[in-house]
């Protein structure tokens, strides 16, 4: 969890092409239910959590703040002091452009099917019967590899490969950052999604959950929450298959999922988008 919270919080910086964080604070709220016992054990895992992967990006952590809280909360503040050449203002996409997504989507899914499986929800009842519990381990765990890589190397190939403009994908879903990134844009144009990439197995999963009557994700409708989600980046069709290919042989991830055509300032998703299919392993 805290390394979870340590690369969200950075992908705020990282989507405006800021690669140098010079300090970051962790917010941590401990869930009033959890015994003393408890938070010996696991505060000190969150909070090294979060330090180390602050340290894999470069960042010392300088202050914070504990609180004692319904629930288990935990997030940071990530600052940095830059000049203007350091920043990419996400608001130059043109039409032509291709878009990049550098992580699957299906976080939440994982993340929901786990816990189904641990507790044995009614939703599990339902879910059993449509995938198995070592399918559900090896997508939450390709999830938490997601989720805990930084969007650092994304960050800077953005610079090298000349981005027009970006936004991390989180709460809103695919679909609802790359309205709020059109909607922001200088000229006059759409965006249009043809391709989803999606952890292993989730696109069919989804829509076989809907027609059980359990849970409707919004997956393939592009407003399933992220968490700690990949960029999403507008490029030059030249620099996108540049950018793609260079992410590749890092070993990162990434896709050309969509096009930035003439329009009206917002986003879709075509009917019947192209589903790939995504592991870790």
């Amino acid at each position: 969890m805290g390394k979870v919270a340590c690369a969200n919080v950075l992908s705020d910086l990282y989507a405006m092409g800021v690669v140098q964080c010079d300090n970051m604070l962790l917010l941590l709220g401990v869930a009033k239910e959890l015994s003393n016992a408890q938070r010996k054990v696991v505060i000190p895992m969150i909070m090294e959590g979060f330090r180390d992967l602050a340290q894999e990006a470069g960042v010392s952590i300088n202050g914070g703040q504990t609180v004692v809280n319904p629930w288990m909360m935990l997030g940071g503040v990530a600052t940095s002091v830059c000049t203007a050449e350091e920043v990419i203002f996400p608001n130059q996409a043109v039409a032509g452009d291709k878009i990049v997504l550098t992580k699957p989507l299906g976080t939440q899914v994982a993340v929901n099917l786990h816990q189904w499986m641990q507790l044995g929800t009614p939703s599990w009842e339902v879910a059993k019967n449509l995938i198995s519990s070592a399918d559900i381990i090896a997508r939450y765990n390709d999830a938490t590899v997601s989720m805990t890589t930084l969007n650092l190397h994304a960050a800077k190939l953005m610079h090298k490969h000349h981005a027009h403009a970006a936004t991390d994908v989180t709460g809103f879903g695919i679909l609802g950052h790359s309205r709020n990134l059109a909607e922001f844009q200088t000229a006059d144009v759409d965006f249009t999604i043809h391709t989803l990439p999606i952890l292993a197995g989730f696109a069919e999963l989804c829509k076989q959950l809907i027609a059980k009557g359990a849970r409707n994700f919004k997956l393939l409708e592009g407003l399933s929450s992220e968490t700690s989600g990949g960029l999403l980046i507008c490029l030059s069709a030249e620099d996108a298959n540049r950018y793609v290919a260079d992410m590749r042989a890092e070993g990162g991830k990434a896709w050309i999922i969509g096009d930035v055509e003439p329009g009206n300032k917002t986003s879709r998703i075509v009917e019947n988008p192209e589903i790939v299919e995504v592991t870790y392993s």
